[in-house]
């Protein structure tokens, strides 16, 4: 009997990553960007772009370990 898996872990990996790396770059340009164009930012918004950089690291950082290394060793 075998077990044939049908989760693309390559796939995973590459879109966990962008997305994390976009939510960092987001979160990154309006901070820098943002204050420049429209002046100072209201403190919803910069807790708003903080949080968009954290969870792009998190993200971007823990989904090669979760989809390529984790899931695949224990399917």
């Amino acid at each position: 009997m075998t077990h044939s898996s049908t989760v693309n872990h390559e796939l995973l990996v590459k879109l966990g990553f962008s997305v994390g790396v976009g939510l960092f770059v987001l979160g990154a340009a309006g901070q820098g960007l943002l204050p420049a164009i429209t002046g100072p930012l209201p403190g919803w918004e910069q807790s708003l772009l903080l949080g968009a950089e954290e969870v792009g690291l998190v993200v971007g950082f823990f989904s090669p370990f979760v989809f390529g290394i984790l899931l695949p060793l224990i399917e």
